[in-house]
């Protein structure tokens, strides 16, 4: 039996990976959009996003689906309503964050869908009728001035416009999906059919989106006669889908809601270390325009910051129940 805090220590580390693979995800998916363009020229946003998005959860969902195999047949009603959950509130939150970026900056968004860093411990607090203690409103504010530093964040021209409101909603969606994640009515739910059952509500969400977004039936298929927007689309399925969903819907309940929120914010740390090198490689085999970024004092100091953050929380975890459960 492994001891309390040794499942402590093995769920931070996995959900460290799990940012990894998010940090990765964001090249990605801009390379992925660039490819497209390269087949499709003047392909309208929201097509361009639904290519994007459901492909990598059609996928994935054929996968688990074969690796379960004779097991599909065990679904229980738990895993399928927390699944659906899990699927509506991450697939919510995924197309009101990128809506809202046709009508904001990258900055801009990358602080306000953070901002569940801060809505989770409030949320907690007034459900359970106790002020957070100290270290969880540093933390939180550490996250928040490291993520606004990470992406030069002008709050001198910040104004609250549809792209700002989107964003804001993206997160209280967000939001929802870590704290449903470890609610205590799923908690003998199994990973992997709960992750199944997400994979196939945001297969059907985004592939109906993509449907409808369509020129022609026929531009559904041309993206998939392009080596380079496959082989980022594997890529995405694999590690950024398959690798870190499996990885967050078994390790998340794990830990407390207020860390998990916190550990998230990692993710736009991981995405500028990625974006130091990957988009040149990604550019010499699909034949794009796709520049490297440069290593600055905002990366530096933001990323210190948002490490600090989850140093803090760790030294002193605030007394609260796991993620998501209920008091």
């Amino acid at each position: 039996m492994f001891s309390k805090r040794s499942v402590h220590t093995q769920a931070v580390l996995m959900l460290l990976l799990v940012n990894l693979f998010w940090g990765l995800s964001l090249p990605l998916i801009k390379a992925i959009g660039l490819a497209h363009q390269l087949v499709l020229p003047g392909s309208g946003t929201w097509f361009v996003t639904a290519c994007t998005i459901a492909p990598r959860f059609i996928l994935a969902a054929i996968v688990l689906g074969l690796v379960l195999g004779p097991k599909l047949g065990t679904l229980t009603r738990l895993e399928i309503k927390q699944g659906a959950l899990l699927g509506l509130t991450a697939g919510a939150g995924m197309l009101f964050q990128n809506d809202g970026l046709q009508f904001t900056s990258v900055s801009t968004s990358a602080f306000l869908t953070q901002l569940y860093a801060i809505m989770i411990p409030a949320y907690i607090a007034l459900r359970l009728r106790r002020w957070p203690p100290a270290v969880v409103w540093l933390s939180g504010g550490l996250v928040l001035a490291g993520v606004a530093v990470l992406g030069r964040v002008d709050f001198r021209g910040l104004n609250l416009g549809r792209g700002e409101w989107e964003t804001l909603f993206s997160s209280v969606f967000f939001m929802m999906q870590i704290m449903v994640l470890g609610q205590k009515e799923y908690a003998d739910n199994r990973a992997l059919p709960v992750t199944l059952a997400m994979f196939g509500t945001e297969a059907v969400v985004f592939a109906v989106m993509a449907w409808g977004t369509a020129p022609t039936p026929a531009a559904l298929l041309i993206p998939w006669t392009s080596a380079p927007w496959l082989g980022f689309t594997l890529l995405l399925t694999l590690f950024c889908t398959l690798g870190s969903f499996i990885l967050m819907n078994r390790w998340q309940p794990k830990i407390k809601a207020t860390e998990a929120g916190l550990l998230y914010c990692i993710e736009p740390v991981f995405a500028s270390l990625m974006a130091l090198f990957l988009p040149a490689l990604f550019s010499a085999w699909a034949g794009f325009n796709y520049a490297n970024e440069q290593l600055t004092w905002h990366l530096l100091l933001g990323g210190g910051l948002v490490t600090l953050a989850n140093l803090l929380i760790q030294l002193k975890p605030p007394p609260e129940t796991p993620a998501g459960s209920r008091a």
